[in-house]
């Protein structure tokens, strides 16, 4: 199988090389394009204890600190490289991740030239995989120079498993290159099973601790950094990701009786979404103005800051399930004690949004006239918004300790035996409370 994706990949390259180099440009990401060769500056002794953690984006990045923390309380002599393919996961490491790993590169490209210089300088012992980022080469070279493979916090969301299902002949040859296959709930183990890897356990979601990292923000100095009042309430709109969730957000928001903050999940819609609102006479300030002068919405163009930001909210609307796009993390402002409302599409977090409708710590919507609706029933009921948020926090609480398993198990694979009996996965998907 192998020689046959390879195959296709050279006849391909003419359409994704291409590709790779547009997106690059349009999303401004200053990508090292002699890393993503595999060339890295540097060469690593082989024989040391070695891991390569791999986390694609700012999402998967922050989802992957909570783990090398543990990683590194349990094993500080384990060497950790972490790799990321994009600028702006390239910039959250750097910021956020601070004396939680030895070495920051850029993710080889899937050539096999490319992956195997890489690998060659890393040296690892154990290669960890946040989530979905499975690629053939990478694995099959990382097994050739006898690294134990691992995906971490695995999952297989509603979208991708249908299709990957008509690819099962690919993913069962792709599955064979991965030592543990370690996913977040119940569903995304038997769904890797059904794609054919040999076993699988659950660990649990890890961007549960990830979130409650960020509960040290203190809402005061974060209302005076975004120049907000005291007293008028504060709605935060997270990721949205496309023109028809931001005019969909628009609508809902224009007029409404609060300070609203704005983060798009991709920096390079600051300059679009600043536009349609001032189009739509609504004020507009941009978070690296400073704090004045005063208006409706400030839109965050700056990265890092929204899992801290969100500790000012009232109300927390979440992006990328108004258009069909799977959804983004709502389990930060949950550990907030935030009310959370959403739309339909959030396959991607499936089990926690679930989990969080149950408990009554969020609510869905499918209209900007509903979002409407919901914000200002919410903003109306300041005994609702404190009982959602309990929720919220409960829920929370109860999905704690993914991170310890995982890392755990990366410290065993590496060679070293951390002290304790190893941490035993959950079988069971979110936990959620009763409602009150």
């Amino acid at each position: 199988m192998i020689w046959i994706y390879n195959f296709l990949l050279t006849l391909a390259s003419p359409f994704w090389v291409p590709w790779m180099i547009w997106r690059a440009r349009r999303r401004k990401e200053g990508v090292d394009w002699k890393e993503r060769g595999g060339d890295y500056p540097f060469r690593l002794a082989k024989g040391t204890p070695r891991l390569w953690m791999h986390a694609v984006s700012v999402g998967e990045v922050m989802a992957a600190l909570p783990i090398l923390r543990a990683v590194r309380a349990k094993d500080p002599s384990l060497e950790i490289v972490l790799s990321v393919t994009t600028s702006s996961g390239h910039k959250t490491a750097q910021d956020a991740g601070e004396g939680l790993f030895d070495h920051l590169v850029y993710y080889p490209i899937d050539v096999y030239r490319f992956v195997l210089a890489g690998l060659a300088r890393v040296r690892p012992t154990v290669v960890a995989v946040m989530e979905t980022e499975l690629w053939m080469n990478f694995l099959d070279a990382a097994k050739n120079i006898g690294a134990t493979t691992m995906l971490v916090n695995g999952r297989i969301s509603d979208r991708s498993f249908p299709r990957a299902r008509l690819f099962r002949f690919f993913y069962r040859s792709l599955l064979t290159r991965i030592d543990r296959c370690l996913m977040q709930s119940e569903t995304d183990r038997e769904r890797i099973l059904a794609l054919g890897a040999k076993e699988a356990e659950v660990f649990g979601n890890c961007k549960f601790d990830q979130a409650a990292e960020g509960l040290d923000a203190d809402p005061e100095h974060w209302r005076s950094e975004l120049g907000l009042s005291n007293d008028r309430p504060v709605v935060v709109i997270g990721s949205t990701r496309s023109e028809m969730e931001e005019d969909f957000v628009l609508q809902a928001i224009r007029g409404l009786d609060a300070q609203v903050v704005w983060a798009p999940r991709h920096l390079e819609r600051t300059g679009a979404i600043k536009s349609l609102l001032e189009g739509a006479g609504v004020s507009v300030r941009l978070r690296s103005q400073g704090s004045a002068p005063p208006s409706q919405v400030v839109l965050l163009d700056t990265y890092g800051e929204l899992s801290q930001v969100y500790s000012v909210a009232d109300i927390v609307v979440i992006g990328g399930g108004f258009d069909d796009l799977g959804g983004q993390n709502l389990i930060q402002p949950l550990a907030h004690g935030k009310p959370v409302i959403h739309g339909p599409n959030m396959q991607n977090f499936k089990d926690v949004t679930e989990a969080a409708d149950r408990a009554g710590a969020a609510r869905c919507v499918r209209t900007p006239s509903e979002l409407r609706t919901a914000l200002e029933t919410l903003l109306a009921d300041k005994a609702l918004r404190v009982r959602m948020g309990g929720l919220a926090t409960d829920l929370v609480k109860v999905n704690l300790g993914a991170s310890e398993r995982y890392a755990e198990a990366i410290v065993r694979a590496s060679g070293h035996q951390s002290k304790g009996p190893e941490l035993t996965p959950t079988s069971t998907t979110p936990a959620h409370p009763a409602k009150r």
